[in-house]
């Protein structure tokens, strides 16, 4: 043990705040807030143990399939957006053909949610994008992320059953409610007003751990996306971890009016960012982390895609190893379906990709319409690989125009990222002897993967042990940063980062995500008119983008507040490895961020907006503009980037879609009955 090391049983008391700092009354409010926080929290992770019983979940019923081959509807990308609606038009007694670039491999880097990581790297599903944050090249290599012989920043992409939901950290954090108002006055379409898209989170939701007895936290019990949080008695075994957290209890304590009147109003819905009490008072403060997985295993899209194949046979088609290439618009510019090749490893962002590869040439055919599902950079490039999209750049690369749609592939958002690492005085015993891998053949499991086999232990978690919602300042309208501690190094993405995170069993990062960026300047291009070609990216970040906004000082805040959660948390912390406490002040904190910020949300590169907007790409219904039987539901439609993680608003767009579509083909749903109603 080095010098400077500390077993458990050896730590200090936490550091008593200078009571100078407080007037006395002030000072006992805010120890009995920290105190029933912290006893609050423990029983907001443990309230699914006395909760009622569940009711059961929504059968799978399907109409009888018929005897016509022809599909109805074909969905390209089974992410978060493709594959429920996929599923959803099927249950509706479409005939649905689902397109997926990838295959359906099913590793345990896919299963164990402590392995996202390594699933974001894992070669047979990865897709590689690199990126760059800036066009200016002496900036962008100030990032020690960027590889020049890629010419960009790592930006992993998933190509398989499910898509991104197969690596994601499966955090599902529910927008604001402003986001979805935001939508609802751009386009004038009522229907995206919050209090009615809350009814696709309920209606897609089966939450485990939230009370079925509680209707005003409007969660939702019956769906087909289970949610969970970690095991609160995970931390509580963890000394160094517990300290942690207390310093993050007195961090938000501290810098929040009324503690103890927040702490009883967050008591009442038990810590839970979803809880609809907390998000229409855009509360701030410490916080669960809900995550999208049953019995300590990843589910996500496709698991729902499965069990409609099977519950519904002959409606659902999925269709992997195809990668789409056009799409097929006739004279009146309809989509009459796709252009595709069929192979694997065929996409160059594909590390096992075949340089001279070409695939089978397909053309598949639909009845009613295409839809777009393939996200913030591959639905663009396929616009623009089929003649629909800004008329110059079509022209560039020798593509006919079909519809000019100056929009496509422009205002590209994206969160900002940074992270603090700090060493530990000691190792994590909740880590200690893990090897964040699957076994090797013939290798003995770490103990941790014998636990999670059972569906108990840190594996079941993707490493986030707390959280806290903040306004950079006090005069935002909602919270805009989201604060969260992780086990392990991580600083970003670049080629091996899943390995490093896992280097020692004494490093804690502080992640920094800012929401609602004010950026809109980044773009996707196309590198070339071959379809197998990545297109080129740039994000344009801060003052190279967008003029004015304060995502920077935003980004700042969130760094100097995790730092004082660190001292907060006392002699338990060794030292700041990343970026080390030698960068202090705010102009050198500013370069750092600028330097070395990352994103992994892209969005709304084809955004939607009214028909006067010469740069939106759809209508509030999804439907391409000036275009037939043509939709976008994914990621790329948002004008402004929603939320905290893009999951959750993709997810809930795409429940949205489904009725819109249904409701456009003739049939009116339930939800869309009750809403007409109201």
């Amino acid at each position: 043990m080095g010098p400077d090391r500390i077993p458990e049983d050896h730590v200090n008391p936490a550091p008593p705040v200078d009571p100078r700092h407080r007037p006395p009354r002030r000072r006992f409010l805010a120890v009995c807030a920290t105190a029933l926080s912290a006893f609050a929290g423990l029983l907001a992770g443990c309230a699914s143990w006395f909760r009622a019983a569940l009711p059961p979940p929504e059968p799978l019923a399907c109409p009888p399939a018929g005897d016509d081959d022809a599909f109805d509807y074909i969905v390209v990308g089974s992410g978060a957006g493709g594959g429920p609606l996929a599923a959803n038009l099927a249950r509706a007694g479409f005939r649905v053909l689902l397109l997926e670039a990838g295959g359906d491999e099913e590793p345990y880097d896919y299963q164990v949610p402590a392995f996202h990581a390594r699933a974001s790297e894992d070669p047979r599903f990865a897709w590689n994008f690199y990126v760059r944050h800036y066009a200016d090249e002496a900036r962008q290599r100030r990032d020690d992320k960027y590889r020049p012989e890629h010419g960009g920043v790592l930006y992993p992409r998933a190509a398989t059953l499910g898509g991104c939901t197969a690596h994601n950290a499966m955090i599902l954090i529910y927008p604001q409610n402003s986001d979805w108002d935001g939508i609802a006055a751009l386009t004038g379409d009522a229907s995206w007003h919050s209090d009615n898209m809350r009814r696709y989170f309920e209606r897609l939701e089966r939450c485990e751990y939230a009370d079925p007895q509680d209707p005003a936290a409007r969660h939702g019990f019956r769906g087909w996306l289970t949610t969970n949080v970690a095991d609160p008695l995970l931390v509580v075994g963890d000394l160094f971890v517990k300290r942690l957290v207390l310093g993050a209890l007195r961090e938000s304590r501290r810098r929040l009016s009324n503690p103890l009147l927040r702490a009883v109003r967050k008591l009442r819905s038990n810590f839970d960012p979803n809880d609809w009490r907390l998000l229409k008072d855009d509360v701030v403060g410490v916080c669960m982390t809900p995550m999208t997985t049953h019995e300590g295993r990843r589910v996500g899209s496709r698991e729902y895609v499965r069990r409609v194949m099977q519950a519904c046979p002959g409606k659902l088609v999925v269709r992997q190893h195809t990668l789409v290439t056009r799409i097929l618009l006739d004279e009146d510019r309809r989509a009459t379906g796709v252009e595709c090749l069929a192979g694997a490893h065929l996409y160059r962002a594909d590390p096992n990709a075949a340089p001279a590869a070409a695939g089978e040439r397909l053309a598949l055919g639909a009845r009613r319409e295409v839809i777009l599902c393939a996200g913030a950079f591959n639905t663009p490039q396929l616009l623009m690989l089929s003649g629909i999209g800004p008329r110059d750049e079509l022209a560039r690369h020798g593509i006919p125009v079909k519809v000019d749609l100056p929009g496509v592939g422009e205002n590209l958002q994206d969160r900002y990222e940074v992270s603090v690492v700090s060493r530990m005085r000691g190792d994590f015993s909740l880590v200690k002897g893990m090897k964040f891998r699957p076994p090797e053949a013939g290798e003995e499991p770490d103990p941790q993967f014998k636990e999670w086999l059972q569906g108990k232990g840190p594996y079941t978690t993707n490493g986030a042990v707390i959280a806290m919602l903040k306004r950079s300042t006090e005069d935002k309208p909602v919270p805009d940063l989201f604060l969260f501690g992780l086990l392990g190094y991580f600083n970003g993405y670049y080629p091996g980062y899943s390995r490093n995170i896992a280097r020692g069993e004494d490093h804690f990062t502080w992640a920094v995500l800012k929401a609602h960026t004010h950026n809109r300047a980044g773009r996707v291009r196309l590198r070339s008119a071959d379809p197998r070609d990545v297109p080129d990216i740039d994000f344009r970040y801060f003052d190279e983008g967008t003029p004015g906004g304060d995502d920077l000082e935003a980004v700042v805040d969130g760094v100097e507040t995790v730092r004082r959660m660190a001292d907060e948390a006392g002699d338990v912390v060794g030292e700041e490895l990343y970026p080390g406490r030698h960068v202090t002040g705010k102009d050198a904190l500013r370069q750092f961020i600028r330097d070395n910020a990352w994103g992994h949300h892209a969005s709304c590169s084809c955004r939607m907006g009214p028909p006067d907007d010469p740069m939106a790409v759809v209508d509030s219904r999804f439907r391409v503009l000036r275009c037939r039987a043509l939709r976008v539901v994914d990621a790329s439609i948002f004008p402004r980037i929603p939320g905290f993680f893009i999951v959750s608003a993709v997810y809930m767009a795409s429940e949205k879609a489904a009725d819109v579509i249904i409701e456009d083909a003739g049939i009116l749903p339930d939800s869309l009955r009750a809403h007409s109603a109201t």
